[in-house]
């Protein structure tokens, strides 16, 4: 049995838009930007390369997917967010980054 990939924002419309319009809360570790929409729950995800280099970037990516896949659930329906990776997430293992989207995501309102 395979794990399905989380829905996530493909367009670059949609990313800016959910940039300049959603609620912005920053972490010690990951910004997230959380906009209310019809539908389902997306997710996109950015790491600067003021974070790294391109490791250090994709590593930053997978703990932000991973963290989100982990709150997903407890998200509320229709609600659009991105992570942006912040150059303290360098060294940073899952149970930082989890907790840091959960504490960001909370602020923002998006939890049921």
């Amino acid at each position: 049995m395979t794990a399905r990939a989380a829905p996530s924002i493909k367009r670059t419309a949609d990313v800016r838009r959910v940039m300049s319009q959603g609620r912005r809360v920053s972490g010690q570790l990951v910004t997230v930007y959380v906009l209310g929409v019809e539908g389902q729950s997306r997710a996109a995800f950015a790491c600067s390369r003021s974070v790294g280099g391109a490791v250090v970037r994709n590593r930053a990516r997978r703990l932000m997917r991973e963290a989100w896949r982990a709150v997903r659930p407890r998200v509320r329906p229709g609600r659009w967010a991105m992570f942006v990776a912040r150059p303290r997430v360098v060294g940073a293992g899952l149970q930082d980054v989890l907790a840091d989207v959960e504490r960001s995501l909370d602020r923002a309102g998006a939890f049921a």
